[in-house]
């Protein structure tokens, strides 16, 4: 297993990667399920998807949703999911295992593992410390040490038997911004995670920002690794 790879592999949308999942007529788990935009994909195929988040504000827009009828939203974490044992065939994680705080981050695996199915799949992705958009976050947002922490869990859980990791893979998402404001909103604004930035480190984060400007906004390419973990 590596963290990261000299080749980040192509430029797609990770629907392209999670599609390969046997997501047809299948009990889904999401686990951190933000804004629920990888959600509504999902839930074109499987049959039930309990999709958990601990943000209060953004769950209650999501709770405001009519048009999932195969979807339950409700506020839970990884390290403590509100399910009954081997209930699921699929869990997923889009970029949400780093925000798992560190010292649960172990306990989370054990609770994948006990809803799980035998046999289902874990499908969790997480950014790469790498590439010209993480230069412009790490200003504000340095999560070096948080990637750091949830890879070494994800080694763990395979390491101990509890999961086989049945393949890795690396892709580059694109990520485009109208303009400062923006990325201001996308990025610094999010609810889920508190940004407070002096007014000479806004005008820093600005100024790198705006290096990556072009006639029709800013594009980034961030570099993602995908472990696809299934329960031995």
């Amino acid at each position: 297993m590596q963290i990261s790879s000299a080749d980040y592999g192509p430029v797609c949308d990770e629907q392209d990667i999670f599609g390969k999942l046997p997501l047809s007529g299948a009990h889904m788990l999401e686990l951190g399920c933000g804004k629920a935009e990888k959600t509504r994909v999902l839930s074109e195929k499987a049959k039930t998807i309990l999709a958990l988040e601990v943000d209060e504000i953004q769950l209650e827009k999501n709770r405001k949703m009519n048009d999932l009828p195969n979807v339950v939203f409700d506020r839970g974490g990884a390290e403590a999911v509100p399910a009954p044992d081997e209930h699921f065939d699929i869990v997923v994680m889009f970029k949400s295992l780093h925000h798992v705080p560190i010292e649960f981050m172990d306990q989370a695996f054990l609770e994948i593992r006990r809803v799980l199915k035998p046999g289902g799949y874990a499908y969790i992705s997480e950014p790469v410390y790498a590439g010209d958009f993480n230069e412009v976050l790490r200003l504000f947002h340095d999560e070096k040490i948080v990637r750091e922490a949830a890879f070494a869990a994800v080694r763990r859980a395979v390491e101990s038997k509890r999961f086989e990791l049945v393949r890795q893979e690396f892709f580059r998402t694109p990520m485009h911004f109208d303009d400062f404001e923006d990325f201001e909103n996308k990025i610094i604004k999010v609810t889920h995670t508190s940004h407070t930035l002096s007014p000479d480190l806004l005008e820093t984060v600005r100024e790198k920002f705006e290096v990556h400007m072009a006639e029709k906004g800013a594009d980034f390419f961030m570099p993602i690794r995908v472990d696809l973990l299934r329960k031995s």
